[in-house]
């Protein structure tokens, strides 16, 4: 099959948002004179939204869901302000998007970054190359659920298997298998490539130009 869409997860698989988010987070931490977390502790915190990742970089014995609630309003307003200052694409995306662009494949952002921090990211980085980015709205339709995802496909008006979903996360491969497009996974975000394999990709991308070979 000839596959005509694809949709992307955002963080960790077309940019390398790390530095900006635990940056805005440990500011958040620092101002209530809680212990901050390094990048490479924050790697593992990031996947299942920023509200998750605030409730991970609290102390356990400050975690109420008022506080996380707190936490979380604040790291926003921090993370707005900078989201764009550090985040950069990773290595051969653009020429991706440049390649897959000029073959007439329709593409999506689908992130649970919340969904007014994906689209400014989105558009300001990569202007003119998606379709639609998606991010988080509610709570209830956070990846893995693949409601957005169906959503897409059916405003391409294409078959859920027609599509590819990219990401670098065992959260999108599983978002992947609930939509019924085909998962493929990245090895240069976030997480190992046995993690995604486990989780249930099919083909773990370590250069983005890969990609074009499955079409």
């Amino acid at each position: 099959m000839k596959y005509k869409g694809i949709i992307f997860d955002l963080d960790g698989t077309l940019v390398n948002s790390l530095e900006d988010i635990s940056d805005a987070m440990n500011t958040v931490l620092t101002n209530l004179n809680y212990p901050t977390h390094t990048y490479d502790t924050y790697q593992y915190f990031i996947g299942s939204g920023l509200r998750n990742l605030v409730s991970k970089a609290l102390p356990a014995t400050n975690n109420s869901e008022d506080q996380i609630e707190t936490c979380f309003q604040n790291m926003i307003t921090e993370y707005r302000e900078i989201c764009t200052l550090k985040t950069k694409p990773y290595k051969g995306i653009v020429e991706l998007l440049d390649t897959l662009v000029s073959q007439n494949i329709k593409l999506a952002v689908f992130s649970n970054k919340a969904d007014e921090l994906t689209k400014k990211i989105a558009t300001e980085i990569f202007p003119d190359y998606f379709d639609t980015a998606v991010g988080l709205s509610t709570e209830a339709l956070k990846k893995p659920n693949p409601f957005e995802a169906i959503e897409i496909s059916k405003s391409w008006n294409l078959s859920p298997e027609e599509i590819l979903f990219v990401g670098d996360s065992d959260i999108d491969m599983l978002t992947a298998k609930n939509a019924n497009m085909f998962p493929v996974g990245v090895s240069w975000g976030y997480r190992t490539e046995d993690e995604l394999i486990t989780s249930g990709a099919k083909v773990v991308l370590n250069n983005a130009s890969e990609l074009t070979e499955i079409l």
